[in-house]
């Protein structure tokens, strides 16, 4: 597992680890039921504080990413395809609302943002 700690990014120490862990697991860089370097461990390799590594570990497994086991420490979880799919339906709200800003700066109807969509789809 790659890690990389951007200091000079404005995001958070741990949302940082959270949304790179998450990517490796969304991408299937990180397999289902594999073991994920201890809290310490990890904190240790990354030179930072516990509390913020366990931070990271506490919101993927609140958002059902990873499990810990008792004595044995945290594994990746199942993907939940109907958690992935939220997370891709997200993005895409993102990026419509993007468009609807872009759109009016040029002064594109609706109908232009179809026409345009359907042209890039195809067929």
């Amino acid at each position: 597992m790659h890690i990389f700690i951007d200091n000079k990014s404005g995001n958070p120490i741990y949302e940082q680890i959270y949304n790179q862990i998450k990517a490796q697991i969304i991408n299937s860089t990180l397999c289902e039921d594999e073991p994920l370097p201890s809290i310490r461990n990890l904190a240790k390799d990354l030179r930072i504080s516990v509390i913020t590594t366990k931070r990271a570990y506490d919101e993927l497994e609140h958002d059902g990413f990873i499990y810990t086991v008792a004595g044995k420490g945290c594994f990746v979880a199942q993907k939940n395809t109907e958690l992935l799919r939220e997370e891709n339906l997200k993005k895409i709200e993102d990026y419509i609302d993007k468009i609807i800003q872009l759109s009016a700066s040029c002064n594109l109807s609706k109908q232009d943002i179809i026409d345009m969509i359907d042209i890039m789809v195809g067929d």
